[in-house]
């Protein structure tokens, strides 16, 4: 598993470079962001060094931040390539709860889930999957 800062934001104009400011300043240093949004409000799904501890600094900080045990799956960047990785986990009885994506080269995706129960690394591992480590997230 991978920790993944969460960080739940009002959807108000510059709500987002605030949080990231904020980390900046306390020194954490971010190796992505994808952001969800709806009206009201928006999830930044960030990989960051020492998350637990960005998570406290966040709250006191004033902010709603929680760190989340995601999976990473390197898969090949071609077409078909999520989607082997998503079919693998509904023949398995893997529920996701949500996912984002992004390459990693020419070659190489990378595959972010968020999966519900336990058991899901070993299923995949088992099934042939890549699985990523955190440090190599931060080397991408």
């Amino acid at each position: 598993m991978i920790s993944q800062l969460s960080v739940f934001l009002a959807n108000e104009k510059g709500r987002l470079a605030a949080a990231c400011r904020t980390l900046a300043d306390a020194g954490y240093n971010m190796h992505s962001l994808v952001l969800a949004d709806t009206a009201d409000f928006g999830v930044a799904r960030i990989f960051c060094d020492r998350p637990d501890a960005a998570a406290a600094m966040l709250i006191d900080a004033g902010y709603r931040a929680a760190v989340t045990p995601v999976i990473a799956v390197r898969v090949p960047n071609e077409p078909g390539g999520l989607a082997r990785l998503l079919e693998f986990c509904d023949e398995s009885g893997m529920n996701i709860e949500y996912g984002y994506c992004y390459s990693s080269g020419a070659e190489t995706a990378i595959d972010v889930l968020k999966i519900e129960g336990e058991g899901a690394e070993a299923k995949l591992a088992e099934g042939g999957f890549d699985l990523v480590e955190a440090d190599e997230i931060y080397a991408l």
